[in-house]
């Protein structure tokens, strides 16, 4: 048998780099995050981890979940105001695990949904990451999702109020860019089942902030947020509040359910909120390791992406005349005289 024998010269060749072979960067485990869950956002799946946490706390099983599309796809196709709703199941996903499967409580919230959509445009539509307004307030950071999550697996949401400008947008501008956040996240299948935290620095808040929106917007947008939009707000907290600014927000935390108030945290310093949030979470600047401004950049490269699908919900219609006259809507309780109501008040 003959024997092959390198010489010194084969073996320093052998070691070379070969210019027709490409090496791929090695993922992170951030990275490794961010691919799971992009695939589990476009099947609606949660990890193998979350499904026994699913079972327990929203009755998720694979029978009751099929049924359970099956039956919103059926109400949607059927119901006389719907003319034009998305039926894929990460979306309808967002009304049954909120509503712990419940099929007539969420085909009730995709009706309020889709119903304040269409009554209060000027919140709710036109959600363009290019739009002029819209990309300024987003590049100052006053509203960034956070990368990682909290010690309890939930999406973290910073609003940052000294970063809005009151003087150069109105209040539309700041729901709408709220809007735009929340349908980014709405389609995660991990914050659908385990929630989301709200972190809310007031520093630098002016009389103008308090200003842009009046008693009556305020009531009507958290009866939107409490019953219309379809997340699971585990946490808030308030930091850093300007003295001018503690019965505002006093008002907005008396609209809502005793359930939410219970879940409503004031701090005084940013000290005091490290208690309860993570700092490494945080920006930089809160004392993480991030800068805020390597947030807002990865922030904008994910609405981008997302930005035809962000615009396409607007071709969801419904009409507000047959839906007050839906036996439907009434036998689940349906909200839209309320909205209506709260307009006039």
């Amino acid at each position: 048998m003959a024997t092959s024998v390198l010489q010194p010269e084969d073996c320093r060749r052998d070691h070379e780099p070969r210019p027709d072979i490409i090496e791929t960067p090695r993922l992170t485990d951030d990275d490794r995050i961010l691919l799971l869950e992009a695939k589990e956002r476009e099947t609606g799946e949660l990890p193998p981890e979350l499904r026994e946490t699913a079972r327990n706390e929203l009755r998720e099983e694979p029978a009751l979940r099929e049924h359970a599309l099956a039956q919103m796809r059926h109400f949607i196709d059927k119901h006389p105001a719907i003319k034009k709703c998305r039926t894929d199941t990460p979306f309808l996903l967002r009304f049954l695990r909120t509503k712990k499967y419940s099929i007539p409580q969420a085909c009730s919230m995709l009706e309020r949904y889709l119903t304040i959509r269409q009554m209060y445009p000027q919140w709710f539509q036109k959600l363009d990451p290019l739009d002029p307004k819209m990309a300024a307030v987003i590049d100052a950071g006053y509203l960034v999702p956070l990368p990682k999550r909290d010690a309890e697996g939930r999406r973290v949401v910073l609003s940052c109020m000294g970063r809005f400008d009151p003087h150069a947008y109105d209040s539309c501008v700041m729901a709408r860019v709220h809007s735009m956040i929340v349908e980014l996240l709405l389609d995660e299948p991990r914050s659908q089942l385990l929630g989301y935290t709200h972190v809310n620095d007031e520093a630098g808040m002016q009389m103008p902030h308090v200003s842009l929106w009046s008693l009556s917007d305020v009531r009507v947008m958290l009866n939107c947020i409490q019953n219309s939009t379809p997340m699971r707000h585990k946490r808030t907290h308030f930091v850093n509040i300007p003295h001018y600014g503690v019965k505002f927000f006093e008002f907005a935390v008396s609209l809502l359910s005793d359930k939410l108030k219970d879940r409503v945290m004031f701090h005084r310093t940013s000290d005091d909120l490290s208690k309860h949030v993570d700092p490494a979470i945080l920006p930089k600047e809160y004392g993480g390791t991030v800068p805020l401004r390597e947030m807002i950049e990865d922030l904008k490269r994910n609405l981008l992406k997302h930005r035809e699908a962000l615009l396409a919900l607007d071709e969801m219609c419904v009409d507000l005349h047959a839906l007050e006259k839906n036996d439907l809507s009434q036998d689940i309780h349906s909200t839209a005289g309320s909205f209506r109501k709260l307009e006039l008040d």
